[in-house]
């Protein structure tokens, strides 16, 4: 009997057999392809492995009767085809990626060098890792980018395509991962790779979204996943060593080094750089973290101590503050750095003071101060220009790549600054006593008020330290039931330190009292001071109450602008740095070394911490750092961050959940029957109502999301990633409150759910509430000044005398400093923007982040209901019964409007903690 031997298929020739008898192979010609057991080469495609398919064939014939059955050679020749054709099956895939660039432009150096790389065969080449769990891991050929040499570089930064072919090997089967090399001089931006007809798979998706460096920048290769989701206990065998390399990697190697770059190092550190002891003494500021100044951990940046303090990291230059390290997939990308330089240049104030106050005299009519409102409204209509030698000093000390950003030739003048809403339709009514209260509820800072649970007003501060601080308001000022905003105990044991500084400001309680139209009506405001003797004989206080008549209108004004000015600081540092953004990043650091891309928590947070990290480090380098622009721009001065190491002593995560926030306000109680399981007690409270429909939505979307993956409790107790990041948050993360009983222990699907909530809630529309705000109502300083420099006049003192004769000069001389007034208008006129690529609460940077088309519907579900909050509130803002909407100022309420366009809207929810 003759059959098959093993054979090459190149080998032979086409239309030739290959027979064999017992020994001795044979060929023989196309006319006896007929006979049992023999296949032409015209059946075979090119495949470097043998075939076997003929032999059996003939060992098959020898048990039947007949040795022609057309039957049984009819399977073995479509399974000997179907086999065949994969065997030499090219896998063709696409790579998106960007090139090396600087603020929109390609760096055509780079390409030119990468050209030279790769015309020495040094390309980007690409390996296929299996992910079937029986072939053991298998990582395919190398495969190479196409025609790298041959495509064109734009000028603009943009997304090119490259081709790329794999021979498909059975050894591989469906991939789950990549490796990629990249053996060029410069880095690339790797967006995505996408492998086409793979089979039994068809098509395979990489979401990359990563930078690339040239491979001797890294001790081990990059690995990219395929874009499906695992806990870490359903992990195919053959990816598990690359999931777990991948989070070894990003938690470093501890090595005390300054981090590079190129570096993937999530680390934690203390809050030990804002100083800059080196400079002077007069710049050193305390370590935050650790038992005397608790504080949330930033990222670490491995930099050397300061030569005149070991505790305190050195500091970049101020022109450097945009290269702080981060992990290089942190930082901003080129349309959001392009955007933010081009308004930066209303912040570089700072830079040119020594040119800056005599600038603004001459263009004032030689005045040092504001001594009407028509000078600032002057900033809006028609801005001050400056002259070309000032212009020179900002080139000769910003780096080229910048002042091409800053002096961008879109019509922007240096200093002037878009009309804010709070006066683009009445700019007196921000005045009133019904916007002032108004902006409690609806404002940039609508979280601190709560209702008054006990009268006269309770201090909770310790008496043996503080004494006697009760209330001086009594039922003459007031005979109602009250709303308050308390700004006493928060300020109190720092008051006599900052009133030190330049500042003069007071601690403040603020009542008010809930009309029948769910307005509110300020009643009265305390102001107090330290005691003379100390502060062990607690405070004295001045009640002031409302007037619209002579100097006890003005004083009423001043009383109000105290108020304030305190609301303005809180925000600043409290509701806005410290609860937002310094709260969220030990989650980015936590979630990034402890759950693997692969994992589903890591997929729901990954959008909701996109750009945290880069915005927090520059603003540790020019915000909230030593002589920054917070500290030139707001009352605690040098004490800012120290301050608010003190509110952190309070903060507790399961009360960051709105609900829960509302109830120990004393804004709402628990009522099981309201759509959202709580009953507002201010009815028409603009950011309660409105986040209350935000907050469901995302626990609605959570949940499905959660219980999705999460089956049941014990699939959430047997998750090791899972268990891994919440510890390391809690223990590392939050380390000064790892012993508090109040963490959620992580064991049920129920509180998954809610911290999850509560996460996302904090990084989107929590952060929206507090930011997007500050230019539409803080844009006009007096509205919301951050700086006093008076105490309030006294009788029978000269500024008395002349609060009766000039009110509103005494007002911006005590509110409304030049310098600082123009320098905290730039800061939150840029933080305030929203990027032209900004990503909204509800949507992704990439359609197809995950292959489960249940979680696809539950994600465009969530996005739906967002739509519809979106008309809700429209409509609310239409309904002229809810006053608090709109308000004497006509500012619609639409800070938790999900969506906005570019630029300062006073709308929109972007998804992550970013500006």
């Amino acid at each position: 009997m003759l059959h098959c031997k093993y054979l090459n298929p190149l080998s032979f020739k086409v239309n030739t057999l290959v027979a064999a008898t017992t020994n001795t192979p044979v060929l023989l010609p196309m006319s006896a392809m007929k006979l049992p057991g023999f296949w032409s080469m015209t059946d075979v495609t090119r495949s470097p492995r043998t075939l076997t398919s003929a032999s059996a064939a003939a060992k098959a014939s020898q048990n039947t009767t007949t040795v022609d059955d057309p039957r049984l050679r009819e399977m073995e020749k479509k399974k000997t085809e179907t086999e065949a054709g994969r065997e030499g099956k090219k896998i063709k895939g696409r790579v998106v990626l960007m090139k090396k660039n600087f603020l929109g432009f390609n760096d055509l150096k780079a390409s030119v060098l990468d050209r030279v790389h790769e015309l020495f065969r040094k390309g980007v080449s690409l390996r296929l890792i299996s992910s079937e769990t029986e072939l053991q891991g298998e990582v395919g050929k190398a495969a190479y980018l196409e025609n790298w040499v041959s495509t064109i570089t734009p000028l603009i930064a943009e997304e090119i395509t490259f081709d790329v072919s794999f021979d498909w090997d059975k050894k591989i089967g469906v991939p789950g991962a990549l490796i990629i090399r990249n053996e060029h001089h410069s880095e690339f931006y790797l967006k995505s790779v996408t492998l086409e007809d793979v089979p039994g798979e068809d098509r395979v998706h990489f979401v990359c979204n990563s930078w690339v460096y040239p491979a001797k920048k890294y001790q081990k290769d990059r690995v990219f996943f395929a874009n499906k989701t695992y806990l870490s206990g359903d992990t195919p065998e053959t990816l598990k060593k690359f999931r777990e390399e991948e989070l070894e990697n990003l938690r470093g190697d501890n090595e005390i080094r300054e981090l590079k770059e190129w570096d993937r190092v999530y680390g934690y550190a203390y809050y030990n750089n804002l100083g800059n002891p080196d400079k002077s003494q007069e710049y050193a500021r305390p370590v935050l973290g650790g038992p005397i100044n608790p504080y949330p951990r930033r990222g670490r940046t491995g930099r050397r101590p300061t030569k005149k303090d070991c505790d305190t990291e050195s500091r970049l230059n101020l022109f450097m503050s945009l290269y702080v390290y981060v992990p290089r997939d942190e930082q901003f990308g080129s349309i959001k750095m392009s955007d933010l330089l081009a308004y930066t240049l209303k912040s570089v104030a700072q830079f040119l003071k020594p040119g800056l106050p005599s600038l603004l005299a001459s263009q004032l009519g030689g005045k040092k101060e504001f001594d009407n409102f028509q000078d600032i409204l002057k900033l809006y209509k028609g801005g001050i220009e400056l002259p070309d030698s000032l212009i020179k000093f900002i080139r000769d000390r910003i780096p080229a790549e910048m002042v091409k950003e800053l002096f961008r030739t879109d019509g922007e003048k240096f200093l002037k600054f878009p009309m804010p809403q709070v006066i683009k339709e009445d700019d007196s009514a921000w005045r009133t006593d019904e916007e002032f209260a108004r902006e409690m509820l609806a404002g940039v800072n609508p979280v601190a008020i709560h209702r008054l649970k006990e009268f006269p007003p309770v201090s909770k501060l310790d008496q043996k330290l503080y004494g006697d601080q009760t209330s001086k308001i009594n039922r003459e000022h007031i005979e109602h039931n009250l709303n308050g905003l308390n700004h006493h105990d928060t300020l109190m044991p720092y008051l006599r330190h900052i009133n030190e500084t330049s500042t003069k400001i007071y601690a403040s309680r603020t009542l008010l009292f809930l009309k029948d139209d769910g307005t509110l009506k300020p009643l009265a405001i305390e102001l107090s001071w330290p005691h003379d003797n100390g502060d062990q004989f607690g405070c004295e206080s001045e009640v002031y109450t409302p007037s619209s008549q002579g100097v006890e209108s003005a004083i009423w004004q001043h009383a109000k602008t105290y108020v304030a000015v305190n609301d303005s600081g809180f925000h600043s540092l409290i509701s806005h740095w410290l609860r937002t953004h310094a709260v969220i990043e030990p989650f980015v650091i936590a979630t990034n070394r402890q759950l693997s891309v692969l994992h589903p928590i890591h997929k729901l947070l990954h959008p909701h911490f996109h750009d945290t990290m880069y915005v927090n480090a520059v603003a540790r380098q020019i915000l909230v750092n030593a002589g920054g622009l917070l500290e030139k721009t707001v009352f605690p001065e040098k004490f800012s961050m120290e301050w608010s190491s003190a509110i952190y002593k309070n903060w507790i995560f399961p009360e960051q959940a709105l609900p829960v926030d509302l109830i120990k306000r004393g804004m709402a109680v628990e009522d099981p029957s309201s759509p959202h399981g709580v009953r507002l007690l201010v009815e028409d409270y603009p950011y309660a109502a409105d986040g209350l429909e935000v907050w469901s939505a995302i626990k609605t979307w959570v949940k499905d999301y959660c219980s999705f993956y999460y089956k049941t409790d014990k699939a959430v107790q047997m998750d090791t990633e899972l268990k891994s990041w919440w510890k390391e948050l809690r223990e590392e993360g939050h380390g000064d409150k790892k012993d508090e009983p109040w963490w959620p222990k992580m064991q049920t699907r129920d509180e998954l759910i809610e911290s999850c909530t509560t996460i996302i809630w904090i990084a989107s529309a929590l952060h929206a509430a507090v930011n997007y705000g500050q230019y539409p109502y803080g844009g006009y300083f007096p509205n919301r000044p951050s700086i006093s420099r008076r105490f309030m006049p006294k009788e029978g003192t000269p500024e008395y005398k002349e609060l009766k004769t000039n009110p509103k000069k005494v007002f911006l001389e005590t509110f409304a400093p030049h310098l600082q007034t123009l320098l905290g208008m730039a800061v939150i006129e840029v933080l305030s923007r929203h990027p032209a690529d900004e990503v909204y609460l509800g949507r992704r940077d990439t359609a197809a982040w995950t292959t489960d088309a249940d979680i696809l519907q539950a994600s465009e579900n969530f996005r739906k209901k967002l739509e519809e909050i979106e008309e809700k509130i429209r409509n609310k803002n239409n309904d002229e019964k809810l006053k608090n909407r709109i308000g004497p100022a006509k500012v619609p309420y639409t800070l938790m409007y999900p969506s906005s366009e570019a630029g300062l809207t006073g709308k929109g929810i972007p998804n992550s903690v970013s500006i």
